[in-house]
């Protein structure tokens, strides 16, 4: 055994889990372990600008890359301000480790300077936490923060450090003797229930299958095999906002996005079929709309890692508990071993209505040759990117949902955005650490002016580490999403929805050491892209954009997924009255 501090020994247990960056910010109770971070090289650490964008930076690279993301934050408002991100983490199922300082044993709970009750406060939005009081304990406990954050459905844990035990001595415990057998998650699913999914699907007439985050935190393997599955039974796919790129956007089976602004024929699909396969989804509100009308004719079958998420919100006829990767193998070994059969009588029936619904044309949009449609701005995004090593990030709002809907993923891990927890400011930190994962990467930061500004400051992490993130602003000077919902759901009535006293973003990035470009005219909409892509270093682009345009389609709160509210879209004939239409 090898003696060290407690500080030494936190960047040991780095090393030994293969930690290449660390996002953080210094303060009192953790500048030990800083001491320690300064006298090594192998780790790099990225000074952010506020704790919540060190956890959203953490977010951006764990779900970029497939590894575990790490923060370092002080005691106090230091791991205070981590919560948000924590919370994010714990919704999206991200995995990573917040490391935060606390006072020394001997003062918790005199109310110390810098003092908060971390565990307490964190204990509701982490998969699990730990308060350290023995040096002794310190290597094993950060050992095992990283078997729980990446085991079983993966999520964020902490470890909070009181600063007399980063002073201490003790033996270090290395990774390969860290006790981990206490949390084992199965990832092999019940053989009897895959059969049974397997039978349904023999015999489906209108098949669908579901997907969520959990297969890309299944791994590319499991994305392979669920592309394998699709082409093999000729199913159609739809994909949650977390699923995109699980499988191609530009493959035959794919219907699209689901839920809230999903499109119309994924939608369609999911409420008509009859049996639905949901594979790494947890069947949340955004999706489900009105719960007692979910999809009411469908056998269900739920592939989850996570025991909790089945029956949770919608019951299962098959719940099948396992990693999607484990129980995709599986499935298609048994399917394949009983003859590779589907229904192929109906099958062509199923695919003729999906294609009338495809024929609605869900995405289409009145164009200006005046002012630049946030829609087409996207569009000519994607024109021009979609051949780039490209990996997209988002605040959140309604450039968000117009990503997810004009933008296409061909590969997992490529889009990261704030689902569960819909956190404004999510974006920047997250393509700072989209972007150190992936130097030579192009990386953009699809914003609206407003979630931009909660958290700009990380604009000058960008430059201090010389990382050349897009920051892309539909300018619309308006709260979007917020005064979409009081046009349509409140009586027009916009109680704070527009973004008053906005600041010159050119400007502003010339404030930073970016540069700043402004297109308001579709006719050099293209010119200024191109610009931005050219450009080595930040970029902040402020597009500015249709005030008043609205996201659809969109299922209203308490609806079901056959109550859409439609945009420019035909439907039996009818243009939608004031650009929406229920059907």
């Amino acid at each position: 055994m090898t003696q060290m501090s407690g500080a030494k020994m936190v960047v040991q247990a780095l090393k030994d889990q293969g930690v290449e960056v660390v996002f953080g910010y210094p303060g009192g109770a953790v500048l030990p372990i800083y001491d320690e971070i300064f006298q090594q090289e192998e780790i790099q650490h990225i000074l952010v600008r506020h704790e919540q964008g060190a956890v959203h930076a953490a977010e951006g690279y764990a779900r970029s890359t497939g590894k575990p993301g790490v923060a370092l934050v002080t005691s106090g408002p230091g791991a205070t301000n981590a919560v948000t991100g924590l919370t994010d983490a714990l919704m999206d199922s991200i995995p990573i480790i917040v490391l935060s300082g606390q006072v020394p044993t001997f003062m918790i709970g005199n109310d110390a300077f810098q003092e908060a009750d971390t565990v307490g406060i964190t204990r509701p939005c982490t998969k699990h936490n730990w308060l350290v009081k023995d040096t002794q304990d310190l290597s094993n406990v950060i050992h095992q923060a990283f078997h729980v954050a990446t085991s079983g459905r993966p999520g964020p844990v902490l470890v909070d450090i009181p600063k007399d035990v980063q002073f201490a001595t003790a033996d270090y415990t290395p990774k390969t003797r860290a006790r981990t057998q206490h949390y084992q998650p199965r990832v092999k699913g019940d053989i009897d229930q895959i059969t049974r999914m397997v039978e349904l699907m023999e015999t489906a007439e209108r098949p669908i299958f579901y997907t969520g985050g959990g297969v890309i935190n299944s791994g590319t393997a499991a994305s392979q095999l669920l592309r394998e599955f699709v082409s093999a039974t000729g199913f159609p796919i739809t994909s949650t906002l977390m699923g995109l790129g699980a499988y191609p956007a530009s493959g035959e089976n794919w219907l699209g996005m689901l839920g809230m602004h999903g499109l119309y024929e994924a939608n369609l699909a999911m409420h008509g079929c009859d049996l639905m396969i949901n594979i790494g989804a947890r069947f949340d509100d955004r999706i489900t709309g009105r719960v007692q009308d979910f999809s009411p004719n469908s056998a269900k079958v739920h592939i989850d890692i996570d025991p909790s998420s089945i029956n949770k919100v919608i019951h299962a006829d098959v719940p099948i508990i396992g990693d999607v990767g484990h129980v995709l193998e599986d499935a298609l070994k048994i399917w394949k071993a009983r003859g590779r059969k589907t229904n192929t009588g109906a099958l062509p029936k199923w695919w003729a209505q999906i294609q009338e619904w495809r024929n609605i044309r869900c995405l289409d949009y009145k164009n200006s040759e005046t002012v630049i449609k946030p829609q087409y701005a996207l569009q000519r995004l994607e024109a021009l990117t979609k051949d780039h090593d490209r990996y997209i990030c988002t605040e959140v709002g309604q450039h968000q949902m117009w990503a997810a809907q004009y933008l296409g993923f061909e590969s997992p891990n490529r889009w990261m955005t704030s689902g569960g927890l819909g956190t404004m400011g999510y974006g920047i930190p997250a393509s700072i650490g989209t972007q150190v994962a992936h130097p030579d990467a192009l990386v953009i930061n699809v914003a609206g002016e407003a979630s931009w500004l909660m958290n700009m400051q990380e604009m000058g992490t960008a430059m201090q580490f010389n990382l050349p993130v897009k920051q892309f602003i539909l300018n619309n000077e308006r709260l979007g999403m917020v005064r979409q919902w009081q046009q349509l759901l409140h009586g027009e009535r916009y109680s704070q929805s527009w973004s008053e006293a906005l600041p010159d973003f050119v400007k502003l990035a010339e404030a930073f050491g970016a540069k700043g470009i402004l297109c308001s005219d579709p006719a050099d909409l293209d010119d200024a892209i191109m610009e931005m892509l050219n450009y080595d270093g930040p970029v902040i682009f402020d597009c500015l954009v249709e005030k008043h345009e609205n996201c659809f389609p969109m299922i209203p709160s308490g609806k079901a997924h056959n109550e859409m509210l439609l945009g420019d879209a035909t439907v039996d004939g009818a243009i939608g009255v004031s650009g929406a239409v229920l059907v």
